[in-house]
């Protein structure tokens, strides 16, 4: 997947640099926890004595999914669309968390199933709008997924290319989670039973349709499938395109905060398949969607926060965000106990 786009190791001799220095901060070594470990996380991936979490950029990549027609979500379809003039407009509660956090928002139409030609300042992929029904036939071809994952990539390495050191992923999709639980059946194994949950806000008989469709689609294209073969099976554009951020960011030394259940999806296709771009992914969330849980364990992620969200659009990621900068602070302004004057611990 993106084999083109090499990803830097980490580098051992400045691991032991940044510990050392986190180390002789006016604490006690390890007290700050978890700030501690992704200070370190973040200079390695920025490949930086001094790593920085401004700029950010969120990417809202909108895509939609054909297996809406049978029945998995309680939205209409054209809920996306609207959605993507929301965003645009700074009513949604991703572009007010934005605001408020100082991230910079890109809006990307990467597949939505509806006119948005005259729509200004979105970014759009011009692949297919929307994907086909995933229960009938396959998502997308090979040659869809290729372009969502290169349109991703070009997208996050040029951003960082103009000076953001976090990119951080978030979606908009009616029939998403539909897509993201395949996808981890296929790729990880993962039960559908696990894997299926109420979405956008389905009740307990939407559900277990949700999962009958699901099983039925999983049937067509039975697992465990390569990344790339399980993109195409079931999609999603916007799904496709996070994974290409994800390789595309790693690649040029940024660190890539992901967001929930389906921002998870696009890392598991991702990290299958290019396992060396994970210390540059800082997970921000563990969501409500009960799937997501699997996903993270499969991943041996553990996310900064819990805070019982389910909506996506990147929410997570951005309440995460203030975490970053923290840790980044702590190792870059924080006193050492020999610049403080401050004496050490006794024998």
């Amino acid at each position: 997947m993106l084999a083109d786009r090499a990803i830097r190791p980490t580098d051992p001799t400045l691991a032991l640099a940044v510990q050392a220095s986190i180390d002789a901060k006016t604490k006690p070594p390890g007290s700050l926890g978890r700030i501690e470990a992704l200070a370190l996380q973040m200079a390695l991936a920025q490949n930086a004595r001094a790593p920085g979490a401004d700029p950010a950029r969120l990417f809202i990549f909108a895509g939609d999914h054909g297996i809406v027609a049978e029945g998995v979500s309680a939205w209409p379809q054209e809920v996306t669309a609207q959605m993507v003039l929301n965003f645009l407009a700074g009513g949604a509660a991703s572009t007010v968390f934005a605001r408020t956090n100082g991230v910079e928002v890109t809006v990307v139409d990467a597949g939505v199933a509806a006119d948005l030609a005259d729509v200004p300042d979105l970014m759009r992929a011009s692949i297919r709008c929307g994907t086909r029904n995933a229960a009938a036939e396959d998502a997308l071809t090979a040659d869809e997924v290729a372009q969502a994952l290169a349109f991703g990539a070009d997208l996050a390495s040029e951003a960082v290319d103009g000076g953001a050191r976090v990119i951080a992923i978030g979606e908009m999709g009616i029939g998403n989670t539909s897509a993201a639980a395949l996808l981890a059946h296929a790729i990880a194994g993962i039960e559908l039973g696990v894997l299926t949950g109420p979405g956008a806000g389905l009740d307990a008989r939407g559900i277990d349709r949700k999962l009958g469709i699901l099983a039925r689609a999983a049937a067509r294209r039975p697992g465990p499938l390569a990344p790339l073969d399980a993109l195409a099976a079931f999609g999603g554009l916007e799904i496709a395109a996070m994974s290409g951020a994800l390789i595309g960011a790693a690649s040029v030394g940024a660190v890539v905060l992901v967001d929930g259940f389906i921002a998870t999806s696009a890392a598991l296709a991702a990290l299958a398949a290019r396992p060396e771009a994970k210390p540059h992914c800082v997970f921000a969330h563990r969501s409500k969607e009960p799937g997501h849980r699997a996903m993270l364990d499969w991943l041996e992620a553990e996310p900064l926060i819990d805070l019982d969200l389910r909506l996506g659009e990147g929410t997570g990621a951005l309440l995460a965000q203030p975490l970053l900068r923290a840790a980044c602070a702590m190792l870059n302004e924080m006193a050492t106990f020999e610049s403080a004057g401050v004496s050490g611990k006794g024998p």
